[in-house]
């Protein structure tokens, strides 16, 4: 009976990795916006029911959605300023020096402070002329989010006053503070911690009203979060005893993977880990709130390296790469049975349940019936039988991708491919044409038993690699392509909706 409510759970659905950075804007980046409705519209033309974001939380240093100031913030960058002048709260003179040079890149030096700088502005205004409907929504906004939101506003409000440094370089009454100074700081700093939660309401309220258009028009919002969290983050500054600290706050090993597909040194992510003893011993709270936050705003949440949960990576702090590592057991089987517990039995989550996984990590997958992910671009590089080829897939319950936010594009990663390798790629997606090869693996794709079939929009719309998301192991020059306008054609969307009608993804 259990498995029939999974399978139910999982229609059997297709959709579009995007995030919404991507999108065009006359701003110099995606935002929540005209330009998300109307990618919402392409995908219902399309036949599709899915869009799969990366995470939508605050970004810090090098722009990485896994890298952020708060595991429960919004990203203030997607805030549309359409929206902000139909508040009332900007002027167009102030969106006249908008840069919005590179049509196909997000030049973050450029829009970083332009952004921030109107966002202040519409600050400013409300501040000025608040009307009485926002200001209740306001209020009302940090009342029920305070349990994460006063201590990210003090948080960024603190790392402001200190040139923008990490909490580590802070001065120590700052690092560690008391109740006592925690409560002087929040009065000394009131109008900036106002500031930071005026955001927070505003891409919100934004981000609820664009669900609910999705949702209406029969398109569900896959979401994501990473399994660790930033060592520059109001989550570590204000609990401390979560994390794997010493006494000065420094960490005594950090996250990553060992040497594998990506990198042969393996990939030294630097996020502290979690001091699973303490989680454990107050009934895994934090991230019970955590997940419970997620799914208040998404109807389905990846959970990147979840292999993690059953053991982690842990590598000795001051390492210059991964290599030097070990596995160390986490208590994943007690935690999401705390979860369940809590937030009721059918989880509506993602594994992302790449890399080396064990049959450990399975047995743990298969337990909470998480769905996992099957990767195309995986099953072709040798020309071996590999469990990402489709006809090897075990059970309906998984998501069939082409490619992830950090592959290359399907046209990239198939020119860099061996000769034997291209030639069974063809083959297997009855491909003629190779310039046609992205579509074919998209066929493929939702032709498997997966019941769900997710590709990058990149691969859609055929692009090479220039418009890849993200190099893993590289620090900066990621997460920064963007679609041009006009690129969503109608026959574009003809075509899609034919392949999802073929292959029994379609619903109206």
């Amino acid at each position: 009976m259990k498995e029939t409510v999974i399978m139910h759970q999982l229609s059997r659905m297709s959709g579009i990795l995007l995030h919404p950075t991507s999108l065009p804007s006359p701003y110099g980046i995606g935002d929540l916006g005209l330009e998300a409705r109307r990618f919402i519209d392409f995908l219902v033309d399309s036949g599709q029911h899915l869009w799969q974001l990366l995470p939508l939380t605050h970004t810090g240093f090098g722009d990485s959605p896994y890298q952020s100031f708060s595991a429960f913030a919004g990203q203030p960058l997607l805030i549309s300023p359409d929206h902000l002048k139909e508040l009332g709260l900007i002027t167009d003179e102030l969106l006249a020096g908008a840069p919005s040079g590179n049509l196909e890149h997000v030049d973050y030096s450029a829009v970083i402070p332009w952004k921030y700088s109107l966002l202040k502005s519409a600050y400013e205004q409300f501040l000025t002329q608040p009307s009485d409907a926002l200001f209740q929504d306001f209020q009302k906004f940090c009342e029920e989010e305070a349990f994460w939101l006063n201590d990210y506003a003090l948080y960024m409000s603190v790392k402001d006053a200190n040139d923008g440094r990490i909490w580590l370089d802070w001065p120590e009454q700052f690092r560690s503070p008391s109740e006592e100074f925690k409560t002087q700081l929040t009065q000394t700093y009131a109008k900036e911690i106002g500031y930071y939660q005026f955001l927070q309401f505003l891409f919100f309220t934004e981000w609820k009203n664009l669900k609910t258009y999705a949702n209406e028009r029969g398109i569900r919002i896959i979401g994501d979060i990473p399994l660790f969290v930033s060592m520059d983050s109001a989550d570590v500054w204000a609990n401390k005893h979560l994390f794997q600290l010493d006494t000065t706050g420094y960490p005594l090993a950090v996250a990553g993977v060992p040497p594998d597909y990506f990198s042969a040194t393996g990939q030294l992510w630097g996020n502290p880990l979690y001091n699973w003893e303490v989680h454990q011993a107050d009934g895994f709270s934090w991230w019970i709130k955590r997940i419970q936050n997620q799914l208040k705003i998404l109807d389905t949440l990846r959970i990147d390296h979840f292999r993690g949960f059953e053991a982690y990576w842990s590598v000795p702090y001051g390492e210059e790469t991964a290599i030097n590592g070990q596995w160390v057991k986490a208590p994943g089987m007690e935690l999401f049975t705390a979860v369940k517990q809590a937030l009721g039995e059918d989880l509506p989550i993602i594994a992302e349940d790449l890399g080396v996984i064990t049959d450990e990590v399975d047995a743990l997958r298969e337990h909470f019936h998480f769905p996992g992910m099957k990767v195309l671009q995986f099953a072709f590089d040798s020309t071996g039988e590999g469990d990402f080829l489709p006809h090897r897939f075990k059970s309906p319950n998984c998501i069939c991708y082409t490619g992830t936010h950090d592959n290359d594009t399907t046209h990239g990663w198939f020119s860099s491919l061996r000769e034997e390798c291209r030639n069974k790629v063809l083959a297997y997606t009855c491909t003629k044409e190779p310039e046609n090869l992205s579509f074919g693996l998209i066929r493929t794709c939702m032709a498997s038993i997966a019941s769900y079939s997710i590709f990058p929009l990149q691969d859609v719309l055929n692009l090479g690699s220039d418009a890849r998301m993200n190099f893993p192991g590289k620090a900066s020059g990621n997460w920064n392509w963007r679609f041009k306008s006009g690129a969503l054609t109608d026959a574009l969307a003809k075509e899609l909706k034919e392949l999802s009608i073929l292959y029994g993804r379609y619903y109206q």
